[in-house]
């Protein structure tokens, strides 16, 4: 009778799944887990940090909108991928994190590395689950699977001992769940639809805000014919950028704050009242505003806010409804008061950025350098930005054009995430160009990470606002003229271009505003992993509320 270990059980069920990379770092248990599934011809991303392995995988899931696969060692290792899982859980990312641990048999002996892993990680993930039998680790991977892309969707977390993973099971004795994932979309109450849409007719100034949500349901053609068919201005959250192209005529980016403040009706539609919306409360949102909530997570609905209409549905059906009840009952290419008014404060708070943008100043201003960035990329360029002053002047200047091709650190604001989503994304997406926009502090978390680029030839082109130091001399305290505002703040222009020069990328060093555009072009074209490091004016302060910043 045919034998099969555990580990060969868990990569013959991400092959029957279609997985095709994970991220990981070896040592402990899971060594022959990572080496069953290079076996079946996976292709296996080696990290400096397991921090680095859960990111890479969130990464890869929003590009591919597929499950990320992370595979971690026992004890200090799981524990390190704890922040990337969180990150991913607050962004409803879906990941399946395999993490070892110390053997059953050891158990509650102190044995090496042992911790309650299980414990740790559920505050922090959609599910986790420890895997006691190994006959039954299909079974766990098929649920790990299923709950991570049901609904709203997360990480799950498999607890693997070390001993089921060496275990020998008859392979006769195996039971291989097929047909598990049922791709079912729920659509909207109809009679939900039909108020929406008649609250919608009677407002003056309505306005839609979409999330994630969108992006995950495949929903962005969906969302333009219903933007189209209303002539109602949209704005997304941070991480949902991109589902309307926004230059479209009624994308307003610049007129963000005025457009939630005076609002009288606001459709939103998979997003959550979070902080990234100010929990959808005044000051930030019209206090006497009409809400319309869709959301596919019913608790979502009249969550931090009350709604007039909640209807629990997937975006993408949902959206479909709403423009097949709208046709006819909007004049969607109207001039309204409120599209002029809009758009005057579009142009208004453009204006004001103009000479920022073309500032010949040095140290480079980084509305400058965003500039230079923003007229570089493509339409279809996958944009990681990752920082504090640097993600937000680069949310109010580039623009987004096609689904999946904006990631940052999301809801948690987790800085270190650059490197390791553009590791990701490029490996999710190897034909496209991935460019890295950070700060020179958000680099240093996980910057080391550049070297698993080289090492896999991976050519992310990696652009630092290097300002010196973390955040901007003028944030905070320090700008209330606190003498400790700035304690710990300063880090200097360090050379950051060596240090990918020393494992093989490409580096260079800019100092002059007309030097950058002809740098990043020499990055892409090395064809290498490449560090563009950019000295920027540690005075320059971008406006910021909540996650939607520089409106």
């Amino acid at each position: 009778m045919a034998k099969i270990r555990g580990e060969q059980i868990i990569a013959q069920c991400f092959k029957n799944e279609g997985v095709d990379t994970f991220f990981f770092m070896m040592g402990g248990p899971t060594s022959g887990t990572a080496g069953a599934c290079l076996e079946l011809g996976m292709k296996g991303i080696y990290v400096r940090h397991e921090q680095a392995a859960a990111m890479m995988a969130h990464a890869y899931s929003r590009v591919t909108g597929k499950p990320g696969i992370c595979i971690t060692p026992s004890g200090p290792g799981t524990a390190n991928a704890v922040t990337g899982l969180a990150n991913a859980w607050g962004d409803a990312s879906p990941i399946i994190a395999i993490g070892g641990s110390a053997p059953m048999r050891g158990t509650t002996m102190e044995t090496f590395q042992e911790m309650d892993q299980v414990s740790m990680m559920r505050p922090v993930v959609k599910a986790a689950y420890r895997v006691d039998i190994a006959s039954r680790i299909p079974e766990y991977i098929s649920l790990a699977f299923r709950e991570a892309m049901d609904g709203k969707k997360g990480p799950i977390y498999l607890d693997l001992p070390g001993d089921i993973l060496a275990t020998p099971v008859d392979t006769e004795r195996l039971y291989w769940p097929t047909k598990y994932r049922v791709d079912s979309r729920p659509a909207g109450d109809p009679d939900l639809i039909d108020k929406a849409i008649e609250i919608l007719q009677q407002a003056e100034r309505p306005i839609i805000v979409s999330g994630s949500g969108v992006l995950w349901s495949g929903a962005g053609e969906e969302m333009r014919r219903f933007v189209d068919a209303t002539g109602i201005p949209f704005w997304t959250t941070p991480q949902g950028r991109g589902v309307v192209p926004e230059d479209h005529p009624r994308s307003f980016p610049a007129a963000r704050s005025t457009a939630f403040r005076e609002a009288d009706v606001v459709l939103v539609i998979g997003a959550r009242a979070n902080s990234m919306l100010t929990f959808l409360r005044p000051p930030r949102f019209n206090a006497d505003a009409k809400f319309i909530n869709v959301n596919i997570d019913g608790k979502e609905l009249g969550h931090n806010r009350g709604v007039d209409v909640g209807i629990i549905g997937d975006a993408k059906l949902v959206l479909r409804q709403l423009t097949e009840a709208a046709a006819g009952k909007f004049r969607p290419r109207e001039e309204t008061p409120w599209i002029s008014r809009l758009s005057a404060k579009q142009r208004s708070n453009q204006e004001r950025d103009t000479p920022l943008l073309h500032s010949d100043k040095v140290p480079i201003h980084p509305l400058r350098l965003c500039k230079e960035v923003r007229d570089l990329i493509t339409r279809d360029t996958i944009l990681v930005v990752d920082g504090h002053e640097i993600l937000n002047f680069a949310r109010q200047s580039i623009p987004i054009y096609a689904p999946g091709t904006s990631i940052n650190a999301g809801p948690h604001g987790c800085m270190g995430v650059g490197i390791p989503f553009g590791v990701g994304a490029k490996a999710a997406a190897p034909d496209r160009l991935v460019v890295v926009l950070s700060g020179d502090g958000a680099f240093g978390w996980n910057g080391m990470e550049v070297e698993t680029a080289v090492r896999h030839n991976l050519p992310i082109v990696v652009v630092i606002s290097n300002n010196g130091g973390f955040t901007s001399h003028q944030t905070g305290w320090a700008a209330a003229g606190v003498k400790s505002g700035n304690v710990g703040r300063d880090l200097g222009w360090l050379r950051y271009d060596k240090m990918m020069e020393a494992f093989g990328g490409y580096g260079e060093f800019v100092e002059k505003p007309d030097q950058i555009r002809p740098a990043i072009e020499r990055a892409i074209n090395s064809g290498k992993p490449a560090v563009v490091n950019v000295c920027t004016d540690p005075d320059a302060q971008a406006t910021t509320n909540m996650g939607f910043a520089g409106y």
